[in-house]
């Protein structure tokens, strides 16, 4: 099974490249040409993408589309560049501080005209918010998902760990009885850094509410703050117990998913979008569970992180690229996009997959006290990418919490300075 994982992944990636040369020798594109750049790689999302992109030619047989797909890691290494350069039509991106980074320098289009008010009562309010700027939209968004624990419930069952892990000491109990039964109780991969971040973003929840976590993002608290300590000082009882995958910082989130399925790792702290990956003779062994409460805190935050399109402002074909948008902010379609991504759609008029983990995080995000979305989304570029190379530091090594913090609380001096 991870062997076959692995070649997935490689043939993606070759994909991928093959996009990347593909733009790069097209040469200029026609005016009449609809281009949109896509981080949907990874099987669900490429098929996905390439069914709702057919279908928009089927309906739209004026419009010529060319659909480029690329890794999800190059992708935002190279959108930056692409909405300062040589830009394609549509670009897909995270709504939220991500986006909003892109539209106070410009570079997105405005797209409030597409928010009619008829549009507005069908759209999850929180979620048009996310794409919002000083009262104008700036993109649509799609789908959104839960974060939290994907676990073999068969596993757990045989290290003795029969109810749910509702608190700190049912958790730390649950990784020495994985520990003795040869397991990794968590399967993770730092590789890419943000996998890290779901564990610092979920601690931070727990811990201090999402009114401080919000802060700290933004960049009003140090990150030599007490609070921020205390959530490595957690973090750190679970990497000295062993409770992680040790080589983590040499495996993507797809080759560390593996561990699950070869019955060497118990649970994975995750988005939904892991769900297509399930072999099929392991579905029904797997389980969600959302992360456990800490402390006296009783408000139940969680991470619901929401994907959206995007017209950059130096688009070509900006007309076909608002029908495109206003193509996927449609019910039937956003039901059909996220029936195949296993994601929860924005439109409220779209139905739902039939699936229990979706049906379980649509609950899970329906009864939260609030939602965040993901720490690499909820602050600055630069700053989240320096954060989460001491993350995994940390992983590594706990015993430097105090120096990575120090070194995460210098960047955030010098670039959020202003």
């Amino acid at each position: 099974m991870g062997g076959q994982l692995i070649t997935s992944v490689l043939k993606s990636s070759a994909l991928a490249l093959a996009g990347w040369l593909a733009l790069a020798t097209a040469g200029p594109v026609a005016a009449g040409v609809l281009t949109i750049n896509a981080n949907a790689s990874d099987p669900a999302p490429r098929a996905a993408w390439e069914a709702t992109v057919a279908a928009f030619r089927r309906d739209n047989p004026d419009v010529e589309v060319r659909l480029n797909i690329f890794d999800h890691e190059s992708y935002k290494r190279s959108i930056r560049n692409w909405l300062t350069g040589a830009s394609p039509d549509v670009v897909f991106w995270f709504a939220g501080n991500r986006m909003r980074e892109f539209a106070h320098l410009n570079l997105l289009e405005d797209v409030s005209d597409l928010f009619t008010a008829p549009a507005r009562t069908e759209l999850h309010a929180p979620a048009v918010d996310l794409v919002t700027v000083d009262g104008k939209q700036y993109g649509v968004p799609y789908s959104y998902y839960q974060v939290g624990f994907y676990y073999r419930r068969d596993l757990l069952e045989r290290a003795g760990v029969k109810e749910a892990i509702g608190d700190w000491s049912a958790l730390l109990d649950a990784c020495r009885r994985l520990k003795a039964q040869g397991l990794d109780a968590f399967a993770i991969g730092t590789k890419d850094l943000w996998p890290a971040a779901a564990w610092f973003d979920y601690l931070n929840l727990r811990l201090n509410g999402r009114a401080f976590h919000l802060e700290l993002t933004a960049g009003a608290v140090p990150f030599t703050d007490s609070r921020v300590r205390s959530v490595l000082e957690r973090w750190r009882e679970l990497i000295e117990l062993g409770c992680f995958t040790r080589n983590h910082a040499s495996l993507s989130w797809q080759e560390s998913q593996a561990l699950l399925y070869q019955d060497r790792a118990a649970m994975m702290l995750i988005g939904n979008y892991i769900v297509p990956y399930f072999p099929p003779e392991l579905r029904e062994r797997m389980d969600f569970a959302p992360f456990p409460m800490i402390g006296p805190e009783r408000r139940r935050y969680e991470e619901a992180p929401t994907n959206s399109l995007h017209i950059p402002a130096l688009a070509r074909n900006k007309t076909d690229a608002r029908r495109f948008l206003a193509y996927v902010l449609r019910a039937d379609v956003q039901e059909r996009i996220n029936r195949a991504l296993l994601f929860l759609p924005v439109n409220l008029k779209a139905a739902t997959a039939d699936d229990r983990f979706i049906k379980k995080g649509k609950e899970l995000l329906l009864q939260a006290d609030g939602l965040t979305q993901f720490f690499d989304r909820d602050t600055n570029e630069e700053l989240a990418t320096l954060a989460m190379k001491g993350f995994q530091e940390f992983m590594i090594n706990p015993g430097r919490l105090d120096a990575v913090l120090a070194d995460i609380e210098r960047a955030r001096t010098r670039l959020l300075r202003n």
